[in-house]
């Protein structure tokens, strides 16, 4: 479980924020907290809740099962 967690985060890191997106600007446009962006960009121990994953998704107009398509490519 703890892989997919992994997946997960190091896939909206890196495609999502990336290196030159501030986390505070991320963390508005998707309607969660800064300090959460800034976990899932750079701890590697963070659990991303359903909820926030949620959040994201529906920031960016996609449906859950569209985001899980996304990371197993």
């Amino acid at each position: 479980m703890s892989d997919l967690n992994r997946k997960i985060c190091d896939y909206i890191a890196i495609e999502w924020i990336g290196k030159n997106q501030p986390k505070t600007e991320f963390a508005l446009n998707h309607n969660i907290d800064e300090k959460t962006a800034r976990r899932i960009s750079n701890d590697k121990g963070y659990t991303i809740t359903l909820y926030t994953l949620n959040k994201i998704c529906e920031a960016r107009n996609i449906k859950l099962s569209e985001f899980f398509k996304l990371i197993n490519k």
